[in-house]
């Protein structure tokens, strides 16, 4: 493994499982190397905030794996939020629905559901309406599978989340949606409504008469329905590491993802809102 951080190396690009990141990330930074690293930095914000800072005393680049800021819908959510064309937006909500749960032993490591799943939600809620969360509230449910209670975790989770200027959100998700794969984002204002991830995959099917039947190939999962912007994300950090582009996004914009994620964890825990002022790293 250290061979790979030596000379000739242009960049780095970090899959390895979630506890190695904030190791691998540091690394790579003392070695001068520009890294692409899917989310989340690491477990916790401590973790997080010690490689952010490696990363910059080293004056290298991060870009972190948030693949949704490349997919054709939410880019065109973002466009007609920032645009105006809903008007005051009033009302988000996303939906992450895992068709079958993960393998029993990567739950521990894994670092629950509002860090695992939800994390991507959290950030596109950020990247898409341009505002920041203030207040979480979160609950969650192990009535599924019993392999979720040792790991400490929950197969399905909610949270409400405050915006700022008084945006509401829900944020939901589950490991078990026989169903198929399900990732949406809805969008609320005065003037109009949108939906991010609704097409003829979408594993959902209407009881109306004439509302649209069920999918005939529901998505099976997110290798499938994201392709085509993790190879974007990639193609993106090329250009990064090459000067040809900015930093799509970077270690603070993860860190605000992994505060919410933290925050609703926090919430699950003691059964009551949080406020993201309550944790480090606002300022960061």
């Amino acid at each position: 493994m250290a061979g790979v951080f030596r000379g000739g190396v242009d960049g780095v690009v970090i899959t390895a499982s979630t506890a190695a990141h904030a190791e691998l990330i540091g690394r790579a930074a003392r070695a001068g190397l520009p890294v692409f690293c899917e989310k989340p930095i690491a477990l916790d914000l401590p973790g997080t905030l010690h490689a952010l800072a490696e990363v910059e005393a080293a004056g290298t680049v991060l870009q972190m794996g948030f693949q949704r800021r490349f997919d054709t819908g939410y880019l065109g959510a973002r466009e007609a939020v920032r645009a105006g064309r809903l008007g005051r937006l009033h009302t988000v909500r996303t939906v992450t629905s895992d068709q079958t749960p993960p393998p029993a032993d990567w739950l521990p490591v894994s670092g629950g559901i509002f860090r695992d799943d939800l994390m991507h939600d959290y950030d596109a809620l950020r990247w898409v309406t341009g505002r920041e969360v203030t207040q979480v509230y979160a609950t969650g449910s192990d009535a599924g599978p019993p392999m979720f209670r040792p790991a400490g975790d929950v197969d399905t989770a909610a949270a409400v989340l405050t915006l700022e200027g008084g945006t509401l959100a829900t944020a939901t998700a589950t490991r078990m949606n026989g169903a198929g794969y399900d990732v949406r984002m809805e969008l609320a204002g005065e003037l109009d409504q949108i939906v991010v991830g609704l097409d003829d995959r979408t594993p959902i099917a209407s009881t109306e008469p004439t509302g649209p039947p069920a999918a005939d190939k529901p998505w099976s999962g997110f290798l499938e329905r994201f392709a085509p912007s993790y190879e974007a994300e990639l193609n993106a950090f090329v250009e990064v590491v090459r000067g040809e582009r900015a930093n799509p996004c970077d270690g603070r914009e993860a860190l605000q993802a992994q505060r919410i994620a933290e925050a609703c964890a926090v919430s699950l825990r003691e059964r009551r809102p949080v406020y993201l002022g309550e944790l480090p790293g606002a300022h960061a």
